[in-house]
């Protein structure tokens, strides 16, 4: 099996909300590590919102401010990599724009040959153009490589009909399909990657990162999220 894996900056800050909280990432790597020891292919993909959110300045030039934001989400990768290799994995980091020594340059064969040399692959950068974001980064790379499924998670337990911290009656759903998620404009990743998504056949499990082995979970099937769920190919 092959999956994506999507994290927030922000849930890598942990209750520090900016910067890294090394227990929370350790925590992620852990489990991590113990998908890849029994055999499941891992890519991860980091939001970089626990540096940057430059979309709510209005003193910075959009494509600029995006710029920043992909340049967020190298640095993630880049200190998530080591805990991770930390507690026993290889890895490696992907960009689709050259970062010197940092990185190497993405390409399909070079991350497929990673995978089949069990490492972990970060795609960091995003799609490395302003105007996308990471959300849009995961499901293309997701895409790219033919994972089995892009696993989203979050700071909230799944999908809901309306935003439960304003709504205590929200409704969580245990499936949904993507053309709702698209129809009911319910955010689950933004517009242009539920499309990327419908379109290409591309699941989406979306979860709590805050419960305990969430991810080893998810993937062995003891899921308690919401399964966003497409037509056959």
């Amino acid at each position: 099996m092959r999956i994506l894996l999507k994290l927030s900056g922000e849930a890598l800050a942990g209750p520090k909300k900016t910067g890294f909280d090394e227990e929370t990432v350790r925590k992620v790597a852990l489990q991590v590590k113990t998908l890849v020891d029994e055999g499941t292919e891992v890519g991860i993909v980091i939001g970089g919102g626990n540096f940057w959110r430059g979309r709510t300045s209005e003193n910075i030039d959009r494509t600029k401010a995006d710029q920043i934001g992909m340049l967020a989400t190298v640095m993630n990768c880049i200190y998530v990599s080591e805990i991770f290799r930390s507690v026993g994995m290889m890895t490696n980091i992907l960009t689709p724009f050259e970062v010197g020594s940092f990185t190497k340059l993405y390409s399909k064969d070079r991350a497929n040959k990673y995978f089949a040399h069990g490492q972990v692959v970060f795609f960091a950068g995003g799609t490395g153009h302003p105007y996308f974001s990471t959300d849009t980064g995961v499901l293309l790379r997701a895409i790219e490589v033919d994972a089995d499924v892009v696993l989203l998670a979050k700071s909230i337990d799944g999908v809901y009909d309306s935003d439960p911290a304003v709504n205590p009656n929200a409704k969580r759903f245990d499936e949904i399909t993507i053309d709702e998620v698209i129809a009911r404009n319910l955010q689950v990743v933004d517009m242009t990657a539920s499309i990327l998504a419908r379109d290409n056949h591309m699941p989406m499990w979306v979860f709590s990162l805050n419960e305990e082995n969430s991810i080893v979970n998810t993937v062995r099937g003891d899921f308690g999220g919401t399964k966003v769920t497409v037509s056959d190919k």
